[in-house]
């Protein structure tokens, strides 16, 4: 498997991806990923911050980084660090280790860019994906709630987050 930039030409995959997400979040009885907007999605490309993990032809998972994110981290965002967000992976890939490939890719990338950690957040009451996190390697950092409303997009009102980091 290879990590490259996504490309705008992968628009309609990566969508698919989202929408295959959010229909093993309901499936599942998860709290469910908005519509996220196009023009977000292409900013990420444009900025070289959204990533597609493909094997040979096919896209088999997309996520995005940021840099900073002091809403959620608050003082803690001061610390350097890579912050992981939407990872949607292809149900075909799901179980062949994918997030660890993005953490290894996240570390090394980390390294290169003088930053001291990775994080990354999710629903505080998705206790399969938390335990997931923790068993990738990541330790847990706490939980975070979020006002209603807040800067945020509009599926983050209220929520509480749990909330997870790897030292590089």
């Amino acid at each position: 498997m290879f990590i490259q930039n996504s490309n705008i030409r992968d628009i309609e995959t990566i969508f698919s991806l989202y929408h295959a997400a959010v229909d093993y979040q309901r499936k599942n009885g998860y709290n469910l990923w908005p519509e996220f907007e196009r023009d977000l999605i292409e900013k990420e490309i444009s900025e070289k911050r959204h990533y597609k993990i493909t094997e040979g032809n096919e896209i088999a998972c997309v996520f995005s980084i940021i840099y900073n994110d002091p809403i959620i981290w608050e003082e803690k965002d001061k610390d350097p660090s890579v912050y992981l967000h939407r990872i949607s992976t292809n149900p075909v890939f799901k179980g062949k280790g994918i997030m660890n490939l993005i953490k290894d890719w996240a570390a090394n990338h980390a390294r290169e860019n003088n930053k001291k950690f990775i994080r990354i957040d999710t629903w505080g009451d998705n206790e399969k994906l938390k335990e997931y996190y923790l068993n990738c390697g990541f330790g847990y950092a706490g939980q975070k709630h979020l006002p209603q409303p807040t800067t945020l997009p509009q599926h983050y009102w209220g929520l509480t987050l749990s909330l997870f980091e790897i030292e590089v």
